[in-house]
């Protein structure tokens, strides 16, 4: 098969043939017809993430048909449209049993554990557990463009903060996740202010439902900025840039009993960031809290936004590539990107 791999950290990966993977016992090799490039890919392609080994081929936001199924499969059938998300879980230990199976004891990610879905095959083991089937009328590339940050930004609103209709929510940071939490915000019935740097981006947000913006370099405090903008302070907030200045914005920007969700990945210097305990956690009562990823069994709910004309993952796409594009791809991220989704959509160059 063909594949965009790299043999060192920060070198372009290259398009070349490498052998097709196996078809595990209790999964499910599928051929490719779309998977995005996101920021996370980044941080596998520049060494960032402990888990990744050179050589290795990125990629984990895929959407595809079954090409193969292993003896054990009993759900999935070769021909399903079927995508999955990221984070592979066992479905059997006592996480997984609980229902939390993104943080399942014995995981596997494709794109970093694993090889992943830069390529024209890709394997995912425990077919029956972590598969999802996709609505005939979602497209390809719409539901690779949703990915992990759609899937992401669902997981965050619905789940861990627990949006509710007509609560403020304020996005910090309109990148791929960003974007995808403010229309996700807005089809739940929030109020949301999106919050960046960057008129394109902010531009962007509008058109996707935001019900105001807030150009950062604008103000000197960006927390106050936004509790003036929402009466006294949202409900909820997210991080989708995993920095100090975007998390401290974040909780400035709570009302009492709000709630915190951290969505973007800290590294470097920004894991381990000050916290302001007394004045916000103790006397504000905030919340703070995490989230990586969405489970399998939740995809449904996300796909009946979508069939109720609530939601529609397209918008968020804003250009398509061949294969041979990653390496430039990835490259552009070392700066500043334009706002929206990127798909692969073409496999043969």
């Amino acid at each position: 098969m063909k594949a965009a791999i790299f043999e060192n950290f920060r070198t372009p990966p290259e398009v070349r043939e490498v052998p097709d993977p196996d078809c595990p016992a209790d999964g499910a090799l599928v051929r490719v017809h779309a998977c995005g490039v996101c920021r996370s890919d980044w941080h596998a392609w520049t060494g960032s993430d402990p888990d990744v080994v050179a050589p290795h081929v990125g990629g984990h936001e895929f959407a595809g048909v079954v090409e193969r199924v292993g003896r054990h499969v009993e759900r999935v059938r070769p021909g399903d449209r079927v995508t999955a998300p990221f984070i592979l879980s066992c479905g059997r230990c006592q996480t997984c049993r609980g229902g939390d199976a993104t943080a399942c004891d014995r995981q596997d990610v494709i794109g970093f554990t694993r090889w992943g879905s830069f390529a024209e095959l890709v394997a995912v083991p425990r077919a029956d557990f972590n598969m999802v089937a996709l609505p005939d009328q979602l497209p390809a590339v719409a539901a690779a463009g949703m990915g992990c940050r759609v899937t992401t930004a669902f997981r965050a609103l619905a789940d861990r903060a627990r949006l509710q209709p007509g609560e403020w929510l304020v996005v910090h940071g309109c990148g791929g996740v960003g974007l995808s939490a403010v229309a996700l915000g807005a089809a739940m019935g929030a109020r949301v202010l999106a919050v960046d740097i960057d008129a394109a981006a902010l531009e962007r947000a509008d058109a996707l439902g935001a019900t105001r913006t807030l150009n950062a370099g604008s103000v000197d405090e960006v927390g106050h900025a936004v509790r003036t903008m929402t009466d006294g302070g949202a409900q909820v907030s997210l991080d989708a840039l995993g920095i100090t200045e975007t998390f401290r914005n974040s909780l400035y920007s709570l009302a009492k009993l709000g709630r915190h969700v951290q969505i973007g990945m800290p590294l470097d210097r920004h894991a381990e960031p000050p916290v302001p305990l007394l004045e916000l956690v103790y006397a504000r009562q905030i919340a703070i809290l995490g989230t990586r990823g969405m489970a399998a069994g939740r995809f449904d709910n996300l796909f009946g936004l979508i069939a109720g004309g609530r939601f529609d993952p397209s918008l968020l796409v804003e250009r398509t590539i061949p294969l041979s594009g990653v390496a430039d791809a990835l490259a552009a991220m070392n700066g500043y990107t334009s706002p929206g989704v990127t798909v692969i959509d073409r496999f043969d160059a």
